[in-house]
């Protein structure tokens, strides 16, 4: 994908999250629900884990900038670095609908248990004062909860942006003439 269309769709992608995040979500001190994972998940399927990394820690700081609930803290942003780093590790450069749905099942483990349950719980922690051990249940029947919901819809809109994906995002090759010296070559699949 050239790099000026990765930067648009880099840059719709954290405009999405931060209205999604910030805006469109229902915050409680110590849960959020939001649809926050689509442009997370999206962002790490079609650029890879630069890129979603990039998006969920300039997600994460501009929406603190201009619309903040809370005060700062670097921990946060830290979880959804690691949450952009996951799903961009997994769901990147995935070739069938089979490893597409394994990799989003395992990305989307470690996240709700490692990230969200655990790191995002300590934080909950450092910064008001819970106790852990009073806190971790209500968190991990969050990504009980979560977790299936989040899996299909991603699965559905994965499979859903299959073909645009492919006819917009990825250049293909012209054909090369017999003319222009070298017959038709391939496929003509550019990346």
């Amino acid at each position: 994908m050239p790099k000026v269309k990765k930067l648009v769709l880099g840059s719709l992608l954290l405009a999405l999250l931060i209205v999604v995040e910030r805006l469109l979500s229902i915050q409680t001190p110590i849960l959020r629900v939001s649809f926050a994972y689509v442009p997370l998940m999206l962002g790490g399927m079609l650029l890879g884990p630069g890129w979603s990394t990039l998006i969920a820690v300039l997600g994460d700081l501009l929406g603190m900038l201009l619309f903040p609930k809370a005060s700062f803290f670097i921990g946060y942003t830290v979880s959804a670095a690691l949450t952009g780093f996951v799903y961009g590790l997994f769901l990147h450069n995935t070739k069938t609908r089979k490893q597409f749905f394994a990799r989003l099942v395992v990305s989307n483990l470690i996240v709700l248990l490692f990230v969200s349950a655990g790191l995002t719980s300590l934080w909950i922690v450092i910064t008001l004062r819970r106790a852990f051990f009073v806190l971790l249940p209500v968190r991990l029947i969050s990504a009980a909860i979560r977790f299936p919901v989040e899996t299909g819809t991603m699965f559905a809109l994965g499979v859903f942006l299959e073909k645009p994906v492919e006819k917009y995002l990825y250049e293909r090759e012209a054909p090369r003439s017999a003319a222009a010296g070298g017959g038709a070559s391939g496929s003509g699949i550019g990346e």
